[in-house]
């Protein structure tokens, strides 16, 4: 079984290296001819930038990928995994301490060896091609902040599902599952004032003919939201986004200052439309439905395979404790997700056309939302010539091009003009 584990992970791993040097050959072979709707916005010299930019990416996310790939085979393979499961459970008695400590304890080496990256993607690649604003102190004071929410919900999450695996030995899946999903409704309430707030500076919008915008759509799509904010997303990044954070009463829209910068008015109104209409569709209902059932199965399936006591073996050991074996189980589900991509990539395109298409009949035309999308490509210096089957796959969102045209071809054209 370790060899067929093994071998199914090489394999894993070997596609998604292929796909990604298909995309990146793709890029640099493809007829790099746009559309008229990008004629004024990206021209030679934009594309030879994004060109760049993504290659820059990809290849950091190579050699990423590759350290991730070594170091897996050496943990799980290479005889690392008995060898750190003895010594946590050497140093500790309590079984919840010990699986607290098996999981801290890797997170915190995950992020030691994520930081030269982070470094390196914000203060080099990032700041190359103008997008880094963030400071080194700024980024430190993330960390720092990252450090103290991400710990004190580690303890809290890890914990208690811990505390209610030992408490109820034959139905803990259950419980375990009805925690983490009441926690994670709990912390879309309590995310917007307590956790947001921490790293963003959110005010109210500085155009208000622009709220007057933004209030008379969501009247017209229905949709009830307590504040109209923008956030100084500006001081890290020159990227650009507009979201709807919190759930029930503390809905609230969110728009960064570079996209308010970037669009027109009537081009982020659209845009904002687009976002609506994942909301009035269900989208997100159905993605948190989805979310939540997709964990209820895999609790249940954790709670198969550990009370079975196969798993140790699958690896070729004798025995592996409750934490060394949930980390193996979470590995696995890795693997069986990479053959879902495909189908949860598709599901998501297609939510995407429904919110265009909403916003669409919201604003009575595509026109202005394709510009919006063309001058955000323009800005983030987008790919704009994917490789399909990488597209197939990985693609959330319709490909730019794909889109700006679905999206023309539905925009009342003009009369034209008699002799």
């Amino acid at each position: 079984m370790k060899i067929l584990l093994l071998s199914l992970y090489l394999l894993v791993t070997a596609v998604r290296f292929a796909l990604d040097w298909l995309n990146l050959r793709h890029r640099q072979q493809a007829d790099q001819s746009l559309p008229p709707a990008f004629d004024d916005q990206i021209d030679a010299d934009r594309l030879k930038r994004s060109d760049a930019y993504a290659l820059a990416g990809d290849r950091l996310g190579l050699v990423e990928d590759a350290g991730g790939v070594v170091l897996t085979l050496l943990f799980l393979f290479g005889g690392l995994l008995p060898w750190y499961d003895r010594l946590v459970s050497g140093w500790v008695d309590s079984p919840i301490a010990q699986g607290l400590l098996f999981f801290g304890l890797l997170l915190l080496v995950q992020l030691l060896i994520g930081m030269p990256f982070s470094l390196y993607r914000n203060f080099v690649l990032e700041a190359r091609f103008g997008f880094n604003r963030m400071s080194f102190r700024l980024w430190c004071s993330d960390l720092l902040k990252s450090l103290l929410v991400g710990g004190i919900l580690f303890l809290i999450m890890a914990g208690g599902a811990l505390w209610l695996v030992y408490t109820a030995p034959q139905s803990w899946w259950l419980w375990v599952w009805g925690f983490w999903a009441g926690m994670s409704l709990f912390l879309l309430y309590l995310s917007p004032y307590l956790i947001e707030p921490l790293f963003f500076k959110f005010t109210p919008l500085a155009k208000p003919e622009l709220e007057d915008g933004v209030r008379e759509l969501l009247d017209a799509a229905g949709v009830q939201a307590g504040k109209v904010l923008q956030v100084d997303a500006s001081r890290r990044s020159g990227h650009s986004n507009a979201y709807f954070t919190g759930i029930g009463k503390v809905k609230r829209v969110v728009l960064f200052d570079t996209l308010m910068e970037q669009l027109e008015d009537r081009e982020l109104l659209a845009v904002l439309a687009h976002e609506l209409g994942h909301w009035r569709c269900g989208h997100l209902r159905q993605r948190l439905i989805k979310s939540q059932l997709v964990a209820l199965f895999s609790c249940y399936l954790a709670f198969i395979f550990l009370k079975s006591g196969i798993l140790p073996a699958w690896l070729g050991l004798e025995q592996l404790s409750f934490a060394g074996q949930v980390l193996l189980l979470g590995w696995l589900a890795s693997l069986v997700g990479f053959f879902w991509t495909p189908v949860s990539s598709w599901w998501s395109r297609r939510q995407e056309r429904q919110a265009d298409q909403f916003a669409i009949n919201l604003v009575g035309s595509g026109r202005e939302l394709a510009t919006g999308l063309v001058k955000l490509a323009r800005e983030n210096l987008s790919n704009l010539f994917p490789h399909p089957l990488y597209v197939a796959i990985y693609y959330s969102h319709p490909p730019l091009v794909e889109r700006v045209l679905w999206l023309e071809k539905r925009t009342p054209q003009p009369p034209r003009q008699k002799a």
